[in-house]
């Protein structure tokens, strides 16, 4: 069942093919086909051939313009015969079971598909994909196969390479504008591709004068010849170059089309005149620079020899030199664009690094917090993991990032992820990252947290809420393995410092087999506690101002500090939430304070118990406690605390203690009562 396909394009056959039983060959314009036809009118998937029942079949694949078999039109299935001719688009395929029966005997010219006498074949030793076939006996050649090095540049990038040989000054001008576009692309600013561009016309084109006139960058409004700047010039003849006339440039600029003037000299509206008034141009060119049909420039040449005057295709090219320079331009413009973006990124990443770092300073001057920052900074330089302890909103994360800015990983990304967040499922794909088409929903590729901090720290905060499942996987990879995404089979390897944390008992889940023994050694390589505010409240009054600060900063607010009252209730306070709830009470303060001062009514504290070292939840302090006073103490805070529930408004807190207005007058001077200074003036006045 041996049969081939002899494929001539054109005048010339090209290639023969081995057809093979059991496999089936596919025709197309596609890259994909075996037998691939570069012609248009070839659909992508045009054809195919294929063994069945002991024939060869054809079939057309539904193909945009039809196949041929000889002058047969077929749509769908044809069986093979030998010498049959199947023609898509300019390629012909003739079909034989003896190779002797492709081509014409030399003497004779025999064969199924005979060529006429004399025409030249282009077989050589033709051998198709399988390579089976390399008779040259059978194979004859008139012209033998050649093959042309260009080990180097291409010559029309060459000065003065197509002029060596007979070319059509059309195919020259092709020739230079190919290298000047080229050579274009490369310069460096605007001056230089203006040069660049003349020198290119004062080779082509008959002139001896002329100059490149842009707009000033980010020009609006109307286009007036007196905004035009001269960028580059030049002048062969003269001793300096003339702008064009007003009457020619307002033309190009108003209309965006390329002119042609000749035999001008004389003509008061298109010739060139110097600052004595003579003509000089005999002949000009003013081409447009145009950018999104807008005109941002021209081109301007001129001759002022009498014999020697540029002629249309001369203005074709100084058009085209032109559309070439808006697009240096253009480049340029983005290139520079781009490069001031990335300096303006690089700066903000920088300040970004700056304010992280001080955000990363931890606030107090306690011992307690002392022999933490001691720990950090002898735990940063290392690699080793760090399993941070303690309870929610004591900081854990602050400490994890004053870490990572003390390491020598400081300029790689810090990446945070909270384990307890996320269903199981969920924290394998924002751990590892996933494939495209892994799951319903992922449409496209992701990448994992592991791999988004390369170089840098991965901190994993509530540790003790990973699944068991995740947790083999996630023990594999601290251990130095690669992993894969979810959905795919490529391996992966990182270089990340781990940083966990978590105010779970670990030690209780392990006992209960809900965490797992080897990975709680393998994260407990370096231990850092967290204390509770309520273990260091030596820090508590410079938290608060230094929240104070931030808040005031961030709302507008002046608030000038905290009264007395107010700085003693914080530090009686058990603070159940830690510093998270001390930067929420002072943050609700700012906003909501009546007066300058932050007092006790502004500060919302809660009465939630605090936790013990073991776990053990303490009774709330109570929010007052008997203290022995005197009865004019007593009335004295009286008075005080119902004119501030007022607003200080005298008449209303006279009717609420049921007393006169003269008598209220009389103790508020006695016991020296006064209003916050916001509110002294209604004070008076009431």
């Amino acid at each position: 069942m041996l049969a081939y396909l002899v494929i001539r394009e054109g005048t010339k056959w090209t290639d023969v093919y081995r057809l093979v039983p059991g496999r089936t060959v596919t025709i197309g314009r596609a890259a994909t086909n075996q037998i691939v036809i570069k012609d248009e009118r070839c659909s992508r998937n045009h054809a195919e051939i294929f063994l069945t029942r002991g024939s060869w079949t054809f079939r057309d694949l539904d193909s945009r313009n039809g196949s041929l078999v000889g002058e047969r039109q077929i749509r769908g299935d044809h069986t093979l015969v030998p010498g049959d001719v199947i023609r898509i688009a300019q390629c012909q395929l003739a079909f034989v079971q003896d190779l002797s029966q492709a081509f014409p005997d030399p003497i004779t010219g025999n064969g199924p598909d005979r060529l006429p006498m004399g025409e030249e074949t282009h077989v050589g030793a033709l051998v198709s994909e399988t390579g089976d076939y390399s008779d040259s006996n059978v194979l004859t050649s008139h012209e033998p196969t050649t093959i042309t090095h260009r080990r180097n540049q291409t010559r029309f990038l060459v000065p003065g390479s197509a002029t060596d040989v007979a070319v059509p000054r059309l195919g020259q001008a092709a020739a230079k504008l190919c290298r000047l576009a080229f050579e274009l692309a490369s310069e460096p600013d605007a001056t230089a591709v203006s040069h660049l561009a003349l020198n290119g016309l004062f080779e082509s084109a008959g002139i001896d004068a002329g100059a490149v006139l842009l707009l000033p960058r980010g020009h609006e409004g109307e286009l007036n010849p007196t905004d035009l700047q001269v960028v580059a010039s030049r002048t062969d003849r003269e001793p300096s170059y003339h702008k064009p006339s007003s009457f020619l440039a307002a033309t190009v600029l108003r209309d965006g089309e390329a002119v042609l003037a000749r035999n001008i000299e004389g003509d008061s509206q298109l010739a060139t005149k110097d600052s004595k008034g003579e003509f000089h141009a005999t002949a000009a060119i003013c081409a447009p620079i145009r950018q999104d049909r807008k005109v941002i420039g021209l081109i301007h040449v001129y001759s002022t020899a009498i014999d020697r005057a540029p002629d249309p295709d001369d203005l074709e090219f100084t058009l085209a030199v032109a559309d070439n320079v808006a697009l240096a331009l253009r480049n340029l413009a983005k290139q520079q664009e781009l490069s001031e973006n990335l300096n303006q990124t690089r700066n903000e990443i920088q300040q970004l690094r700056k304010q992280l770092g001080a955000e990363s300073e931890l606030v107090g001057s306690s011992p307690v917090l002392a022999g933490v920052q001691q720990q950090i900074a002898r735990a940063a330089p290392s690699r080793a993991t760090v399993l941070i302890r303690g309870e929610s909103g004591v900081g854990k994360e602050l400490v994890a990032r004053a870490m990572h800015y003390a390491s020598p990983r400081k300029k790689g990304p810090f990446v945070c992820l909270n384990c307890a967040a996320l269903t199981e499922t969920l924290l394998e794909s924002e751990l590892f990252g996933h494939e495209r088409g892994a799951f319903t929903g992922a449409t496209e590729r992701k990448i994992g947290k592991f791999e988004a901090a390369h170089q840098g720290t991965l901190m994993l905060d509530e540790i003790g809420e990973m699944s068991p499942s995740i947790q083999a996987k996630f023990l594999r990879v601290l251990e130095g393995h690669s992993f894969e995404r979810v959905g795919g089979s490529q391996q992966i390897k990182v270089d990340v410092r781990v940083i966990a944390a978590t105010n779970k008992d670990l030690e209780k889940a392990v006992a209960e087999n809900a965490f797992r023994r080897d990975l709680y050694f393998r994260l407990r390589v370096v231990e850092v506690f967290v204390p509770p505010l309520r273990k260091r409240p030596e820090d508590i009054v410079e938290l608060a101002n230094y929240f104070l600060d931030r808040f005031n900063g961030e709302t507008g607010r002046k608030i000038r500090g905290f009264t007395p009252e107010a700085l003693h209730l914080m530090q009686q306070y058990r603070w159940p939430g830690n510093v998270r709830e001390l930067k929420n009470v002072i943050e609700r303060a700012v906003v909501l304070a009546r007066t300058d001062f932050i007092e006790n009514d502004d500060l919302n504290l809660s009465s939630i118990a605090a936790a013990t070292d073991s776990g053990e939840l303490l009774a709330p302090a109570p929010k007052s406690t008997f203290e022995p006073l005197s009865l004019d103490e007593v009335e004295r805070r009286h008075i005080h605390a119902t004119l501030k529930a007022t607003g200080w408004n005298k008449s209303r807190t006279a009717a609420i203690l049921g007393v006169e207005r003269s008598t209220l007058d009389r103790k508020i001077k006695r016991y020296e009562l006064r209003p916050p200074h916001s509110r002294e003036a209604e004070w008076q006045a009431d």
